[in-house]
């Protein structure tokens, strides 16, 4: 069998900034039009709205809950299609049709007893904006609008929709000492044999 070791990397400065303070980084919060898909939109003749997800990115807001960091949904559409990929996701935080989305995470983040230090933020445009401001390290994806480029503590190299946000979570997992946990778990067979 060969030996795989894990090979991701960042450099010491941007680790620090993930790491949340002293507190650690125990939460992140995900935009889903242009970070967690392509930004675009299919409508239908009768109306409905497709869109398409990266595996990746699901499964690495799986790994965020495994290493104790919550991702959470803000998003300004309401869409069932985003709703049955939270679901799906069996993703606890989530906030449909959000107008003002720091109105919405002010209180969300409350109710869970974090101070934003201790929180990463992933968008794309203005409505954005906001929250990557506030959060302790603020991530875009390499087609988010200038400003919101200007503001990010890290863009992405995989644009939205086709591992954006995993690469995120990597760069959190990492942050966290708890990448190469996972990954070594991930080399186990889940079954037991």
């Amino acid at each position: 069998m060969k030996t795989l070791k894990p090979t991701l990397s960042h450099t010491p400065e941007l680790l620090l900034k993930a790491q949340g303070g002293a507190f650690g980084m125990k939460a992140a919060i995900f935009d889903v039009d242009g970070v967690l898909t392509d930004g675009r939109i299919y409508i239908g003749e009768q109306g409905e709205a497709f869109k398409a997800f990266s595996t990746l990115d699901g499964h690495g807001l799986k790994l965020l809950r495994l290493a104790g960091i919550e991702p959470l949904i803000i998003t300004g559409r309401d869409a069932p299609a985003v709703r049955r990929r939270v679901a799906d996701l069996g993703l606890q935080h989530a906030l449909f049709g959000i107008h003002d989305k720091l109105a919405a995470a002010t209180p969300l983040l409350q109710s869970l007893g974090l101070e934003w230090s201790q929180v990463a933020a992933m968008g794309d445009d203005w409505p954005d904006l906001p929250l990557m401001a506030r959060a302790g390290l603020a991530i875009a994806p390499p087609g988010a609008h200038p400003e919101v480029l200007a503001c990010a503590d890290y863009i992405t190299r995989t644009p939205a929709g086709h591992g954006a946000a995993r690469e995120a979570c990597d760069l959190l997992l990492l942050a966290a000492g708890a990448y190469h946990r996972l990954f070594e778990q991930h080399l186990q067979t889940l079954d037991g044999r």
